[in-house]
């Protein structure tokens, strides 16, 4: 038989099928041979084109039955409702983590383009990462050895004499950096305290601190760092036993504290008993200043610092660390094990890779550029073309640029239609504890195209002046 037989057994059965009841069995292979001449091959490959066009389905051992129609309902959960209760946190994504179409341009990101990224370095890694013995084998729970010693080197080639830089045994290898702030704030905080932080400061630490029951006690901050008379006040009024912050390249200012400014904070911690979590993001980021981690000048256990490989290395291995000293650590550890066991090995091995590799310090010198010739452009078409933008500071390193709008301006107006003229921005409140010291956007420079920034401030800038 030929497939023209197969298509006029196909049509039959249709009109067939068309009259009969849904759930009715198709006659049987030998009886379709039989009345319409044709082989069992033949009839065989009719029937997966009926099956393949969802008019009939198969029961194994059974027979083959024509497709009952679904009629297509709206899903009723309205009982989970009930059941789940008032949330304690809202659940709604952060504006920078939103996916952006390729009509758009995306300066709302926290990530920085793959054309920014060690590509090479990364595939090669994950390549022989794949063939070692850490794809089949569990890893120890506080990390590779080799890259618990790595994040040990890393911090303690910033001591100073007299410091002692920090054991490879401090180091705790985790799922991100996202991840640890969980662990960090329950394990150190304590339920229903108070937190000190950063205002404004990372959106996705606020949010981890609120997750843990916490109350987020903000602390101004500006282009040089927290003012050390705030702090201490902060931490004498409130009992809190723990600040978070970020000294080098501040998410979303990009703020780095002076040396000063740093050994004043130090102080006022050690003198209040507690921790500083030092988030050190933006390690690699550096545009014309360098990283200065506070935890290498720290060998009191009062730093506790942590390090992610997530946005220099690539977003697809997300691994991190926590340095930290004495019973912290030991607590860290047991959060971090009750939560998510390990790290994948496979990732640890990958990461370690790409950063042991010469060509990694050859692709961080070449960043450095890139980053700079990113910032400084966009700045430029911002003056130009959004003039009533205000960029307080260039910021010496990390992705963002932060920038005010004018008093009395509606922000959400701004982002809206900034969206309908295709770029998206972050707008700055979510990056507040509390409420908002101003209206700002957070404007990635380190996404896709540069060449696109022109354009993007020009509908900024339209955007301003509609909104104003």
């Amino acid at each position: 038989m030929n497939d023209g037989s197969s298509s006029r057994i196909v049509s039959a059965l249709r009109d067939w099928i068309a009259d009969a009841a849904p759930g009715s069995q198709l006659p049987s292979t030998r009886a379709l041979v039989s009345h319409h001449g044709a082989s069992p091959v033949t009839v065989q490959k009719a029937i997966r084109e009926l099956t393949a066009l969802g008019l009939v389905e198969s029961r194994p051992g059974v027979g083959t039955f024509v497709r009952a129609v679904r009629t297509a309902r709206p899903a009723d959960y309205g009982w989970q409702s009930a059941a789940l209760g008032t949330p304690r946190h809202p659940g709604a994504v952060a504006s920078a983590m939103r996916s952006a179409s390729h009509d758009t341009i995306p300066l709302h990101s926290g990530y920085p383009d793959r054309e920014l990224l060690p590509e090479r370095l990364v595939r090669a890694a994950l390549t022989r990462a794949a063939r070692s013995d850490a794809a089949l084998t569990r890893p120890p729970v506080a990390g590779l050895p080799e890259l618990q010693s790595w994040f040990a080197r890393e911090l303690g080639s910033a001591a100073p004499a007299g410091v002692n830089p920090p054991h490879p045994s401090d180091v705790v290898v985790v799922p991100g950096s996202q991840s640890a702030l969980g662990s960090i704030f329950g394990a150190l905080a304590g339920t229903d305290r108070p937190v000190l932080m950063e205002s404004p400061t990372y959106w996705g630490a606020i949010l981890a601190a609120r997750r843990a029951g916490l109350d987020v006690v903000p602390v101004p901050s500006g282009p040089a760092g927290p003012e050390s008379d705030q702090l201490a006040r902060a931490f004498a009024e409130t009992g809190a036993r723990v600040f978070y912050a970020q000294p080098t390249y501040a998410n979303p200012t990009g703020a780095q504290w002076t040396p000063d400014r740093a050994d004043e904070v130090l102080q006022v911690v050690r003198d209040a008993g507690a921790f500083l979590i030092e988030d050190d993001w933006a390690h690699e980021f550096g545009i014309t200043t360098t990283a200065r981690p506070l935890a290498a000048y720290d060998d009191a256990g009062h730093v506790v610092h942590l390090r992610s490989l997530t946005k220099s290395v690539s977003p697809a291995i997300r691994v991190a660390a926590v340095i930290a000293r004495g019973p912290a650590r030991e607590r860290l550890l047991g959060d971090q094990v009750s939560t998510s066991m390990y790290v994948s090995g496979l990732l640890q091995a990958a990461a370690l890779d790409v950063v042991s590799q010469p060509a990694w310090r050859t692709h961080l010198r070449g960043l450095r550029t890139q980053l700079r010739d990113c910032r400084d452009l966009l700045h430029r078409c911002l003056a130009e073309h959004a003039p009533r933008l205000h960029v307080e500071h260039l910021p010496p390193g990390g992705l963002n640029l932060w920038a005010r709008l004018p008093d009395g301006t509606d922000l959400d107006a701004v982002v809206q239609r900034c969206e309908r003229g295709g770029v998206l921005v972050a707008g700055g409140h979510e990056w507040f504890p509390a409420e908002p010291a101003g209206s700002y956007l957070r404007l990635n420079y380190s996404g896709p195209d540069p060449a696109s920034f022109a354009d993007a401030a020009r509908v900024i800038g339209a955007a301003v002046d509609e909104a104003g």
